[in-house]
């Protein structure tokens, strides 16, 4: 069993700390994003991080969701993996992957998101995000079936996980 309890400046997920090492105000969104990466690993240099992000313009998660689907399928390094939707409660989560390469190094971005709207005003983003670097065909159909046989266990994860206290302070830590 995954146990998820958020600190407010760390959160713990499938067993591991992910401390918040990146906040500032996004221009584009005119709302804060947070970012949470292991001890180890920093918003320049990551395999595995959380994000929080709140955009208080945005008044439809569902409708936002929907229109990001759609950006991922004609997206030419993107795979849609799932689209969830809970119109009752006005929550939708995707998954996806996004094929990328860094220092030379070639790797696929799992992604998660979890779209839902805030108490007060606007929507508040969860995500979850990992790299998995592959330098050859058998480490991509072992990197897909690991992804495969796991998409629905972390979708369920982040669906249900609280989403912690967004921190409207410009942070950025390098370690």
């Amino acid at each position: 069993m995954v146990h998820n309890i958020c600190f407010s400046e760390e959160i713990h997920f499938d067993n591991e700390v992910y401390k918040l090492k990146y906040s500032a105000l996004a221009p584009n969104t005119n709302g804060y994003g947070n970012e949470y990466f292991r001890n180890s690993e920093n918003v320049g240099n990551w395999n595995k991080m959380i994000g929080v992000y709140y955009y208080p313009e945005v008044s439809n998660p569902l409708k936002y969701a929907e229109d990001f689907d759609k950006t991922v399928e004609n997206t030419d390094n993107s795979i849609l993996l799932k689209l969830i939707e809970n119109k009752k409660a006005d929550k939708a989560a995707i998954s996806f992957l996004v094929n990328g390469c860094e220092n030379a190094k070639k790797y696929f971005e799992y992604d998660i998101y979890r779209f839902e709207k805030n108490p007060n005003k606007g929507m508040m983003v969860l995500k979850y995000a990992v790299k998995h670097y592959f330098t050859n065909d058998s480490e991509i159909k072992s990197i897909a079936e690991n992804i495969k046989k796991n998409n629905d266990k972390y979708l369920e994860t982040i669906i249900t996980s609280p989403i912690p206290l967004l921190i409207e302070k410009n942070i950025c830590i390098r370690e």
